[in-house]
């Protein structure tokens, strides 16, 4: 059964299919012990595997689907090639707010924007390739892997043996259990990306980051886009003041949003699919050509004979690791999405390090001392990085908030994207850095500075004396660090001032 990425067949999912899972592969014959078996070539596999390679280690890297997983086939990289088509559709609509005026409204072909999906999806694709990790030195195997044994995982007939292995299965889309909707067919990240038409009515359930992208995008390429999230609010991770300007802006790009909504059943499809959602102001029916379901993740833990290795696992959570990403057996080691709340490419790949440091070479560090930020790729994104003003409430965490509105931003101003701001969190009566969010269009480009600054405890009032070029959005950030040093002008220090301003006169 061809995997639903590699649809359609054309030149391009070739390409991608002979680089991911080339189908005349033949897996090495094992010799000897693995120093590293890696069960998984997804982002934390493939860092995992060609990091200990690189070390010299002796290395064999499983794969049962396609080599780069999620991120390169069904995630970020296909999920980012139609967001910058959508946006370039948003700035054409919108060019006559700048003076340039066009003759007539975009007309966003979707047939070329997801062949040019496809064909930038194969440039990057050599970077995850068999050939590539072949070439580094290490036996890729292309098969369902399981553990046989405390000391070895069985492959496509052959037994490997090894002295640590690393479990980097990733996640997948979780699937509701609501009537109808299996009957009538739908949508996930792992298939909507295969779309060669774009759906006239396409009604997109959950309202996170994966849900409030394809809405905005499809909306903007033509879609008729109902969006359903069940809470009172999008984003339910972030700070509540950026989730409102994302659903301002969604349904600003004509994105029907119904909050605090559930799917109660879908109708067997005749020729349209109605969904039957309830609502505040009651049950709604929502008839749509296509249904994407954006609601949640769930780990891969099945068929790797957990239990034979005594390999706890939790249905949620996935497999159970301690904080230098050990397994409960101490032989086994996981990273990635399989194992951790932050289901992310970049920290998959900075777990994956610490599995190296641990597994190989009996190292002590920590999942817990990673600074991990995230980005919603929305128009405008959303950036976040440590605590908000919910979290260190729920923790207990005294802290002083300094906020840059974007309005008053002049690079903003003169972007036309002032609707935003950047807000950051220290510690109260310190400088410190502990959280920050930012909403702008580049939101994930600026959110790096203030990542670097919690990581190495460089406070807010250091940035400020960090000059940025003028005028320039990231200057928002120092504008919080001037912000935070007013606030050590106590009337105490101002008086000593005045008096020290007034003797030397």
């Amino acid at each position: 059964m061809t995997h639903p990425a590699l649809l359609p067949a054309d030149e391009y999912n070739l390409r991608l299919s002979g680089l991911v899972h080339p189908a005349d592969w033949k897996n090495p014959i094992p010799t000897g012990r693995y120093n590293l078996v890696v069960i998984g070539a997804g982002t934390a596999g493939l860092v995992t595997a060609a990091g200990a390679a690189g070390l010299g280690a002796k290395v064999a890297l499983i794969e049962r689907d396609l080599m780069g997983g999620d991120c390169l086939n069904v995630g970020c990289v296909p999920s980012k090639a139609l967001i910058s088509a959508a946006r370039t559709a948003a700035a054409v609509r919108d060019a006559e707010s700048f003076g340039i005026r066009v003759s007539s409204p975009p007309q966003p072909d979707f047939g070329e924007v997801m062949q040019r999906l496809r064909r930038l999806r194969s440039v990057i694709a050599p970077n995850d390739s068999v050939a590539r990790f072949a070439s580094l030195g290490v036996d890729v195997y292309l098969g369902a892997g399981r553990f046989a044994g405390p000391d070895s995982v069985e492959v496509a007939g052959q037994v490997l043996q090894f002295k640590r292995a690393v479990i980097t299965t990733g996640a997948r889309a979780a699937r509701p259990e609501t009537p109808g909707l299996a009957e009538a067919g739908f949508l996930t990240n792992e298939t909507v990306f295969s779309l060669t038409e774009l759906p006239r009515r396409l009604v997109v359930i959950g309202g996170g980051p994966i849900g409030c992208e394809l809405a905005q995008s499809f909306a903007r390429l033509g879609s008729e886009a109902t969006l359903i999230e069940r809470s009172d609010q999008l984003l339910g991770r972030e700070d509540p003041d950026a989730a409102r300007i994302v659903l301002n802006a969604l349904q600003r790009d004509g994105v029907r949003v119904l909050m605090q909504s559930t799917v109660k059943l879908v109708r067997p499809p005749s020729t349209d699919r109605v969904l039957v959602v309830t609502t505040p102001e009651g049950e709604q029916e929502i008839i749509v050509d296509e249904i994407l379901v954006g609601a949640g993740r769930i780990p891969n833990i099945e068929g790797l004979n957990l239990e034979a290795v005594g390999v706890a696992t939790d249905p949620r959570r996935g497999v159970i690791v301690d904080d230098w990403l050990r397994t409960s057996n101490p032989r086994i080691f996981a990273a990635g999405d399989v194992c951790s709340p932050y289901n992310f490419t970049h920290a998959a790949d900075f777990m994956a390090r610490i599995v190296i440091q641990n597994a190989l070479f009996l190292g002590r560090a920590r999942a817990s001392s990673l600074t991990i930020p995230w980005c919603t790729y929305t128009s405008p994104e959303v950036a976040h990085v440590g605590v908000t003003e919910r979290s260190a409430a729920e923790s207990h965490i005294p802290i002083q908030t300094f906020i840059q509105p974007f309005e008053h931003v002049d690079r903003a101003i003169l972007e036309g994207t002032s609707n935003g701001f950047v807000k950051v969190h220290v510690r109260a009566g310190t400088g410190q850095i502990v959280g920050a969010t930012i909403v702008a269009e580049h939101a994930g480009e600026m959110i790096g500075e203030l990542v670097l600054a919690i990581k190495h405890r460089i406070g807010l009032g250091r940035l400020a004396s960090t000059i940025h070029p003028y005028p320039t959005i990231a200057d928002a950030i120092r504008k919080c660090g001037d912000a935070y040093n007013k606030t050590r002008l106590t009337p105490f220090v101002k008086r000593l001032f005045e008096q020290w301003l007034a003797w030397t006169q």
